[in-house]
């Protein structure tokens, strides 16, 4: 076996120790970070070409565990990559106190108390004791960190214990281990954390209501024009209804008006989690944040069906190109009605209207002087006799040398190209080398264009998201070339000039335009939104960040030399990618979780949706994990916000016969009050700039402070008390009443069907989900009579969880290889 590393990375010694429990040879082999495979290191090769990136799973590898303790194994496997390892580098760069570790570190140090290791086996180290004890042996240097160490006995005696072992100490001057400092700086080099890392979520699911100040930052003082704020809004505040729609959703005059769209989801597979969470969900979850905002909001996207993954695909299957699409167009359809996806309407891009936008679009766009001809060189395969286009080509990347890069990218790397790059070509559907011939080719003049695009990029980009500016910006940077827009394909849209009959044109170039004619196919008036003459429309696009060249830059561009006042994209909201268990999805090589995979689990969807929306990469690559999954359903749903509303609305029914008593506020009352309305606003500042984890945070806070603020003012004592402690029992029941309203129409966004459940027992109609006011106000007036209160929430089980890790273990390794980096990808850039 191979452990490629960079030099002192203490991950490395984690995989040497567990190779000689398991008496293998290891070869070390040193490499620069940058010259790793995706960055990441160490990565263990065996003997049979399997690459594993994962530490973790690395060393179930290794050592495999008893059956009995897999449970226990895994959850200190997870707690140590997702909390422990980040919280060791955000100690060293100041971002958090050694109370913070400390916090951390006790219920590590409870766990071991009376113990000679965290996992008892009988013939070896557990891989959970290894990763645990080297990631703080080679960087906390606990023994000389009294503030630390003297509150943590039973660690100190354990890493003592486990220095002590021969295994560790040959393993340690075989690897010339480094500590302190350096250890850290060579984990920072190659590693990757998700940014799902919470310092407050503990190996063991026991979360209470009353916040330490060592688990959360204390929360700054309300000041008194907080407190005359809210005094106001409640007493004067008008609590707004929900509008009825309409249809058609046509822009309205004076009105806020949002067009929303979602990159196309392709048709040659089942949309998984990172699929769902990068377009379609986060624009559903954006699109009931505007209804319920009372903008005039149409939400539309479809399924993006022309290009060589459906010809190719329909190859393999042995059936028709429109018979693929038509099958997975009701596969998705599906999950994304299970996932309660709300599209005004969801269409598809085989349809006349596409076909008729398409190739109108293209004629004024070339009568306008944009469109070129040039000859390309293209592989062509002589016993096919066809060219090969995309994905019906495969080789070696020029860059990275991974074996299976298609003709336009190569998923080891990312690195866009064309297919006469690739070395050692092959045709994907008879295996033989093709060769290079010349075609005639149309290109888009986009260096002709480029001033206009800069000049219009400037006044919107500044309201993207971060990953959207930073990918366009380079595009812009770097110079734009001329880009083809055709293909020598049979599947697609037929390019309307003669001599070019047997081309179509280039999927990228076409499935944009697909936003204009599903929007076609919802309402004759679609030029209302797409060619607004006396309305304003904002037009909002999700995607993941490998779609947004061609959204922030070939679309608008196409839109632009089209020269017809056409709506253009004002805020692009673009995500980096979600991971599967520190591993990468791939739609096209069934890598992860999918979304009937999802159904399959028996967990609601509601909980899906807030987890991924939890997890939402925004900034930087997230990681699901079924453990977190179950932590943040455990301890963020079920014991806090389904905790707080049904403990009040419990208390309703059970003292006041179902009633929202009458209130008498005091300043404990207005404080927690002020606390939600500081949460409120932030809030829908996080949702306006599609902010959505920030924004669902915001939710849990209010709750937490539910939960606090009852727990303090202990109505189940005063209910027992004189008449003036049951009056005040009453106004901690109405004001807790409230906020489980407002927390309802705030929750509908992100869980819909939860929201509709919560809004049935608080007495109110579920036609709709409420409106999400800008200032709090009394939502429930005096004797307002509520409904039946039960759980919102059931708990996720250790069993469960690990019967689930177990049965999609096996989609992580395909023949061999690490899977790619492609995470959340949607559509156009992957074919």
């Amino acid at each position: 076996m191979i452990v490629s590393t960079n030099q002192g990375n203490p991950n490395a010694l984690k995989l040497i120790i567990a190779a000689k429990l398991a008496q293998e040879t290891v070869t070390i082999k040193i490499v620069k970070p940058k010259d790793a495979f995706l960055g990441r290191l160490p990565m263990l090769i065996t003997p049979s070409g399997l690459s594993l990136f994962s530490v973790s799973s690395a060393l179930r590898f290794l050592l495999p565990i008893a059956a009995e303790l897999e449970i226990l194994n895994n959850r200190w496997l997870e707690w140590e990559i997702s909390q422990l390892q980040p919280a060791i580098l955000s100690l060293a760069s100041g971002k958090i106190s050694s109370k913070d570790l400390l916090s951390l570190l006790q219920d590590l140090n409870s766990e071991l108390k009376d113990k000679q290791y965290l996992i008892e086996t009988n013939n070896y180290l557990s891989p959970a004791d290894i990763s645990i004890w080297v990631s703080l042996w080679s960087t906390l240097l606990l023994a000389e960190c009294k503030d630390i160490s003297a509150h943590l006995p039973n660690i100190i005696n354990w890493l003592t214990n486990m220095e002590q072992q021969p295994v560790i100490q040959e393993s340690i001057k075989e690897f010339n281990s480094v500590r302190g400092p350096k250890a850290i700086a060579s984990i920072e080099a190659t590693s990757w954390f998700p940014v799902n890392t919470v310092l407050n979520t503990h190996a063991h699911e026991s979360v209470s209501n009353d916040i330490s100040p060592t688990r959360e930052k204390e929360v700054e003082a309300v000041s008194q024009e907080e407190l005359r704020n809210v005094t106001n809004s409640w007493f004067t505040g008008q609590y707004l209804e929900v509008k009825e729609g309409s249809y058609p959703i046509l822009p309205k005059k004076g009105e806020r008006n949002v067009l929303i769209t979602s990159a196309l989801p392709y048709v040659n597979n089942v949309p998984h989690l990172g699929n769902i969470i990068g377009c379609v969900l986060s624009a559903d979850i954006f699109a009931r944040y505007c209804r319920q905002r009372n903008y005039n909001t149409l939400y539309i996207c479809g399924t993006d069906e022309y290009g060589t993954a459906t010809e190719a695909k329909a190859l393999q299957e042995k059936t028709t190109p429109q018979a693929i699409c038509d099958k997975f167009f009701d596969i998705h359809n599906d999950v994304y009605r299970w996932f309660g996806i709300g599209f005004d309407y969801f269409g598809r891009t085989t349809t006349p209207e596409q076909t008729e936008i398409v190739q109108s679009f293209f004629l004024k766009i070339k009568s306008q002087g944009y469109i070129l001809n040039e000859t390309v060189e293209q592989l062509h395969c002589e016993l096919c006799d066809r060219f090969l286009a995309d994905r019906f080509v495969e080789g070696t990347c020029p860059g990275c040398k991974y074996e299976d890069a298609r003709g336009d990218q190569c998923d080891g790397c990312g690195h866009l190209m064309n297919a006469v790059e690739l070395v050692e070509p092959r045709c994907k559907i008879c295996n033989t080398k093709p060769v290079v011939k010349n075609s005639v080719q149309f290109f888009l003049d986009l260096p002709k264009i480029e001033d206009r695009l800069k000049q219009w990029s400037d006044t919107v980009s500044k309201g993207w998201s971060s990953v959207a500016k930073v990918v366009s910006k380079s595009w812009l940077r770097d110079g734009l070339k001329p880009r083809c827009i055709t293909r020598d394909l049979k599947w697609g849209i037929p390019v309307p000039v003669n001599g070019f009959e047997n081309k179509v044109f280039y999927v990228w170039f076409d499935a944009p335009f697909g936003y204009i004619s599903i929007t076609k196919r919802y309402t004759k008036e679609y030029e209302k939104w797409w060619k607004p003459q006396d309305t304003k429309v904002d037009l909002c696009q999700f995607m993941a960040k490998d779609n947004v060249p061609f959204h922030a830059i070939m679309f608008p561009a196409c839109l632009l030399a089209a020269n017809q006042n056409n709506t253009l994209i004002k805020y692009l909201m673009a995500t980096e990618y979600l991971n599967y268990e520190d591993k990468k999805f791939s739609k096209s090589r069934s890598v992860g979780v999918f979304g009937t995979d999802a159904r399959d689990t028996g967990i609601p969807a509601d909980v899906w949706r807030f987890y991924l929306a939890y997890i939402r990469p925004e900034t930087q690559d997230s990681n699901f994990n079924w453990i977190d999954l179950a932590t943040k359903n455990n301890s963020e749903l079920l014991n806090n916000l389904g905790n707080f509303v049904n403990r009040a609305l419990m208390f309703s029914e059970k003292f006041f016969d179902c009633n929202v008593p009458p209130t008498k506020l005091e300043e404990a009352d207005w404080t927690v009050l002020a606390l939600a309305q500081r949460e409120l606003t932030s809030y829908i500042n996080a949702m306006e700039q599609a902010k959505l984890r920030d924004g669902l945070k915001h939710i849990l806070a209010i709750s937490k402070h539910g939960n606090q603020y009852m727990q303090f003012q202990q109505p189940w004592v005063k209910i027992k008390g004189t008449d003036d402690d049951k009056n005040r029992a009453g106004t901690v029941v109405a004001i807790c009443c409230n906020l489980a309203c407002l927390l309802s129409a705030l929750l509908a966004p992100f869980m819909p069907a939860t929201a509709k459940q919560l809004r049935s027992q608080l007495g109110l109609s579920n036609k709709n989900y409420g409106y999400i006011p800008e200032m709090i106000t009394n939502m429930l007036p005096t004797w307002h009579k509520i409904g039946k209160p039960s759980p919102l929430f059931t708990k996720i089980k250790d069993q469960q969880v690990e019967a689930l890790r177990k049965k999609y273990a096996g989609q992580q390794e395909i023949n061999g290889h690490a899977p790619a980096h492609i995470g959340a990808n949607t559509s156009f850039s992957g074919h």
